[in-house]
């Protein structure tokens, strides 16, 4: 795929575009998601901001449901589809493969000057505006973490770590950002048209690159992102942390379920949550907003449920009469 001719952007910047929109890449297998987020979306939505929802062409009548004066819904071969492939990229499946390059291509069709990107298992906790995405008039924040918290864990290091910071160690050299400290995000980032352009025109034209050249040496766009605004600063660094928490596994959501951490404890200190689908998927549309006994039984199975039962009853045994 390197060496492949750069298509210039079809649609060019329009004099009325929003300041600052939402962006939501999703797919049919995720439509119960996006339902929930557009929802929370439309609950919270303070100042009347746009969320474009960009899905495959062939999902379109599925998502269209979802349309609405705030909610824009787009086939992503309308919008970008000279950028979007039809063989893997690397690693990555073709539909994974495309989620990223709409993200990255997005800018190009003039319809947010700065956008950020949402999931759809995310749910949004409380009213935003404009100032949660957006420094000043012209420039946004930037999701820039160590992710400390992550390396620490020995399982999400085994499993995820090591591989992924040798990924993006890769984009690094290659943007030429010499820097012991990683900084980066998984995701919900807040993209600039501005430093996309010049991702676009300062780093991938001049290898003849398209984005599916950039994800095939390294699948992480946000990455891109991030190490080409680091080392070339076409706009200004205003560094803030995740706008999003996120429950990367299983024993991150049950510590949180056993502490009792409710939405309202994650809307003081985030703008919205994730349960990974990656993990929970196969538990159904979990939610962060559950009662601990409701929150914890999908992770646990009947013969689970009888012995915590039968626990409980002697712990409650032992401590009324000391037996």
């Amino acid at each position: 795929m390197a060496g492949a001719a750069l298509i210039p952007a079809r649609l060019t910047v329009k004099r009325d575009m929003d300041r600052i929109a939402l962006l939501l890449k999703s797919y049919a297998a995720d439509h119960a998601y996006a339902t929930r987020l557009v929802a929370s979306f439309q609950q919270n939505n303070s100042e009347g901001l746009t969320l474009h929802c960009v899905v495959p062409a062939a999902d379109l009548p599925a998502f269209q449901v979802l349309a609405s004066p705030t909610v824009q819904v787009h086939a992503e071969e309308d919008l970008v589809g000279d950028h979007l492939v039809s063989e893997p990229v690397g690693d990555l499946r073709v539909g994974y493969a495309n989620q990223e390059i709409v993200k990255l291509a997005f800018w190009e069709t003039g319809l947010a000057a700065n956008y950020f990107c949402i999931d759809s298992d995310a749910v949004l906790l409380r009213p935003f505006g404009a100032a949660d995405f957006m420094r000043d008039a012209d420039t946004p924040y930037t999701v820039l973490v160590e992710d400390n918290d992550l390396k620490i864990e020995p399982a999400y290091y085994r499993d995820h770590w090591v591989g992924r910071e040798a990924s993006i160690r890769r984009i690094m050299a290659e943007v030429g950002l010499d820097d012991p400290i990683m900084r980066t995000c998984h995701g919900h980032q807040v993209f600039s048209s501005v430093a996309l352009r010049s991702f676009r025109d300062d780093f991938l034209a001049a290898r003849g690159w398209t984005y599916a050249d950039a994800l095939a040496l390294s699948p992480y766009e946000f990455s891109w992102y991030a190490m080409w605004l680091q080392k070339a600063r076409p706009i200004p660094i205003h560094a803030r942390e995740p706008l999003v928490k996120v429950f990367h596994n299983e024993d991150q959501h049950l510590a949180a379920i056993l502490t009792g951490i409710t939405d309202a404890d994650i809307a003081r200190g985030y703008l919205a949550v994730v349960v990974n689908s990656n993990y929970s998927r196969d538990l159904g549309l979990v939610a962060t907003s559950d009662d601990k006994p409701t929150a914890l039984a999908p992770h646990l199975s009947y013969g689970e449920v009888g012995r915590l039962a039968a626990a409980k009853a002697r712990d409650t045994l032992r401590r009324r009469f000391g037996q």
